[in-house]
């Protein structure tokens, strides 16, 4: 286990609405409002076409090969995730979702475009003094929280 310590910032009540594409509004916010870390939930409605990451297609093989479920219609969805920089200094949102319709759910990565069908609130909370950054691991091909 590694860990660092930050304090809470500000906090952010944001609106994502119809067609917004979530990663993407989310990581704007962050860089319009210089928000270098962020702990962040998200409620609402997921569109048709929404692409999830939902697992490596081989548990432990190398490289990792990312499986996409593209959702077929419209789905109830609650989110939770984190921003922190990459090693260029960008804000990176990584946020696991689960989405669900009527008696079928599925969970997974927002990374490959998850679009806002009407509305998704997300509360944003700043984390601030943090020293954590997305390190490149050379094993995985993922960007790695180092805390």
């Amino acid at each position: 286990m590694k860990f660092s310590q930050a304090r809470q910032g500000r906090v952010f009540v944001v609106r994502l609405e119809d067609g917004d594409i979530v990663h993407e509004k989310i990581e704007q916010l962050a860089r319009e409002q210089s928000i270098k870390a962020a702990s962040v939930i998200a409620v609402g409605g997921i569109d048709q076409g929404s692409r999830l990451v939902v697992g490596p297609l081989a548990g432990r093989a190398h490289p990792v090969v990312p499986m996409e479920h593209v959702l077929d219609n419209v789905h109830e969805a609650a989110a939770a995730g984190t921003i922190f920089p990459n090693e260029k200094g960008e804000p990176v949102l990584h946020m696991h979702l689960a989405a669900g319709r009527k008696n079928a759910a599925v969970a997974g990565c927002v990374r490959r475009g998850v679009k806002v069908w009407h509305v998704l609130e997300v509360i944003v909370q700043e984390l601030v003094d943090s020293t954590a950054v997305r390190k490149h691991d050379e094993t995985t091909g993922f960007e790695l929280l180092e805390p």
